[in-house]
């Protein structure tokens, strides 16, 4: 029995060992990458895009656990670039920040960054040069075990998003408060919709407490991709098999939910660590997540693991195995006003959220979207929130005293500035932390959007009801009302990024820099103060709107430049007849208060308009207007008052007083907007206006001044 036992013990032993890999020693593993301009056709348009080695995604880079990386970046485009490798522990300077942690890649430059691989798991990699991330600039990273036994078949997925707009357009048109993204997506929530559907007070609740419609997405995308593609097929898997899925969301701004049509998901890690295998029957990744899927093919057939965004408004779709197609059951359509009615609920009319007496809002336990998903009507899935997760291993930190850190997570979603606590990252200083100390991040979002929270360079714990064995990640998906909390060991020195991660609010000024105090000087950065002007001028980049009126009475426009905290403003209207004249109005101002609400401006008033014989015109207050021949210096403040109306109190200099209020967005129907204006010079105006496209739409409107017209505007 003794010899039999030997026998049986030495073939385990032979079999583990022969299942291994075999993976030659530690060893420097380089890449080289080559960034160029191309071309892609994704909806019959070629529009420009952003390859590296001609590929988008970018390459997937591969690791073991000992390697080093050794990665030659030659940068082929005509402006600076720069690469992040998003969840790896590395040195400071090859983090990837640029004015941060290195300078930027110029055009013609070769750059190499070199670090250890001390981790393992899926990690991907991206720029963190403007909006080049959305263009193609993004990839799977995979570090591996040294030595483990043979894996079932692993496929990486990256999700991402196409628009045929230019990035700089879409953050353009987001500053500028447009609702044309809605307007693609259906989800304007017009007053002519809310009647329909019997939300008419909801919708006017909703106004009063000056906020606008309810979106769980900012960005109207033309495509979603996987793996560069809208579909991918992987037939060679058969009955019974179980695959490993490595999903990374690499969108700019989309949320996605993944549905498998041969049933459960095994949820095996995240953000590169391991978790207690749970099984689920949806799950929400969220933007720049990354989580490791189990699932098995139950026949020979192909199967759909469907990634549908969170606004519903398209899929990508991967097929695993052959034959007969079986779909993933699609998601209906968001019920938006049920979401509107949650909303104002939720908030008060000061632009704050109320928190709710006896709500577990954390860890993704209350979910309060979910008013909006028609299909928990007849469904009652298992749906993967942060609470389930576990760690197979203890995650407690060191001994040691923890440092709180409270961060608000707020923002404007109409002048689109968001903000911790408040202010931008050009706003404050860095945030100073002490190697060996812990810190304990409290966040709560008091904004009405989701928020993906991402820390550079480290891990940390979610605390939730696992207590030691609480889960690692490094990006912390946080939604309306929530409170997280967040700690993490200051183990390393440098500068270190933490920050939204949707593309957009982060070039808002999502973000704050931990700095490691008596951090020694980063070589790569030479002038540290010139280059962090240099990374504060992405919150504070300008951006501009102009708009025109070509009508049968006259011609009025207006003309913007402004970015988070400023605005500069110029209105004219120009009449065809001499009894009609002209005026300009110009105004610089700047928001004070946290909503942003409140603005103190300067200006200058300068119109003419010839006066009929005996036809004297006073303003409310009984002085004489003074419009035949003005040219006046003004002072005054401008807010935004509930149903969204802009009050304007203008002083000028030879003492004359004007309040004006103005409304020029309101959705009447689907398409069609409203404007109305009124000023104690007994001037008043209202128009509608058409939109055809996003850039021209059919007004007409009357002018006190001009009286009827008709024509068309073009908006930029």
């Amino acid at each position: 029995m003794k010899s039999i036992a030997l026998f049986f013990l030495g073939w385990v032993i032979i079999s583990v060992a022969a299942s291994a890999q075999s993976i030659p020693g530690p060893a420097t593993v380089r890449y080289d990458l080559f960034v160029a301009d191309t071309l892609v056709n994704f909806t019959g348009k070629p529009r420009r895009a952003i390859a590296v080695n001609g590929q988008l995604p970018m390459p997937t880079l591969e690791f073991f656990e000992g390697d080093t990386a050794e990665i030659h970046v030659h940068n082929r485009l005509k402006v600076a670039t720069s690469l992040h490798w998003h969840g790896l522990f590395l040195p400071n300077g090859a983090d990837g920040v640029p004015y941060l942690t290195q300078l930027p890649i110029e055009p013609g430059e070769t750059y190499v960054y070199r670090f250890p691989i001390i981790q393992t798991g899926t990690y991907w990699y991206h720029s963190h040069s403007g909006l080049q991330e959305q263009i193609g600039m993004y990839g799977a990273l995979l570090l591996k075990k040294r030595a483990q036994p043979a894996p079932i078949p692993e496929i990486p997925l990256v999700i991402s998003e196409w628009a045929d707009m230019k990035p700089e357009e879409i953050n353009r048109n987001l500053k500028n408060g447009s609702d044309y993204f809605a307007l693609k997506k259906g989800a304007v929530q017009s007053y002519a919709e809310a009647l329909k559907e019997g939300h008419f007070l909801t919708k006017l609740t909703n106004e009063w407490k000056r906020m606008h419609a309810m979106d769980v997405s900012d960005v109207y995308y033309d495509r979603f991709l996987v793996n560069g593609s809208p579909e991918k097929h992987y037939p060679a898997f058969k009955k019974g098999q179980k695959l490993r899925l490595k999903v990374i969301n690499a969108g700019a701004s989309s949320y996605f939910w993944i549905h498998y049509a041969g049933g459960k998901i095994t949820v095996r890690a995240s953000d590169g660590n391991d978790v207690v295998p749970v099984e689920v029957d949806r799950l929400l990744i969220a933007v720049s997540e990354t989580y490791d899927l189990e699932v098995n093919l139950p026949d020979d057939r192909a199967y759909e693991l469907k990634f549908t965004p969170e606004d519903r408004s398209g899929v990508a779709s991967v097929w695993l195995g052959s034959g007969e197609k079986i779909t993933a059951k699609p998601l209906p359509k968001l019920q938006y006003f049920e979401g509107m009615k949650m909303m104002n609920d939720m908030m008060d009319a000061k632009g704050n959220i109320v928190e709710m007496k006896g709500m577990r809002m954390q860890n993704q336990v209350m979910d309060m979207n979910k008013v909006m998903y028609r299909e928990l009507a007849t469904e009652k899935p298992v749906t993967l929130t942060y609470e389930m997760l576990r760690s197979p291993e203890p995650t407690n930190l060191p001994e040691g005293a923890f440092r709180d850190l409270h961060f608000e997570l707020t923002g404007n979603m109409n002048r689109y500035v968001w903000t911790l606590n408040q202010k931008t990252v050009s706003e404050t200083d860095k945030i100073p932390i002490r190697k060996g100390e812990n810190l304990r991040i409290i966040l709560y979002n008091n904004s009405m959007m989701r928020h993906p929270m991402h820390l550079h360079g480290h891990d940390f714990r979610i605390i939730n009801r696992h207590g030691a064995h609480a889960p690692l990640k490094n990006v912390i998906d946080i939604m309306p009302m929530e409170r997280d909390t967040l700690t993490f060991a200051a183990n390393t020195s440098g500068d270190w990024f933490f920050h939204c991660h949707i593309l957009y609010h982060m070039m808002s000024g999502m973000g704050r820099i931990f700095s490691y105090e008596n951090s020694p000087p980063n070589p790569q950065i030479p002038h540290p103060e010139k280059a962090l002007r240099q990374l504060y001028a992405d919150d504070r980049m300008f951006h501009g709107m102009l708009e025109n009126d070509f009508a049968s009475n006259g011609n009025d426009g207006m003309m913007m430049w402004g970015n988070t905290r400023w605005n500069i403003g110029t209105e004219w209207r120009l009449g065809y007849h001499k009894e009609h004249g002209f005026e300009v109005e110009t105004h610089v101002g700047r928001y004070v208060d946290k909503m942003q609400w409140l603005m103190p401006f300067v200006g200058f008033d300068w119109r003419y308009r010839k006066m009929k014989e005996g036809h004297e015109e006073k303003n409310i207050f009984g002085r004489k207007n003074t419009k035949d021949r003005r040219a006046l210096f003004s002072a005054g403040l401008e807010y935004t008052l509930p149903m969204l109306i802009k009050a304007r109190a203008e002083i000028y200099h030879n003492g004359d007083f004007r309040l004006q209020l103005m409304r020029e967005d309101i959705p009447i129907a689907s398409r069609v907007r409203m404007k109305l204006m009124w000023n104690t010079d007994k001037e008043y105006m209202g128009g509608l206006k058409y939109l055809v496209s996003r850039h021209l739409a059919l007004a007409s409107h009357y002018d006190s001044d001009m009286g009827w017209g008709a024509g068309f505007t073009l908006q930029y």
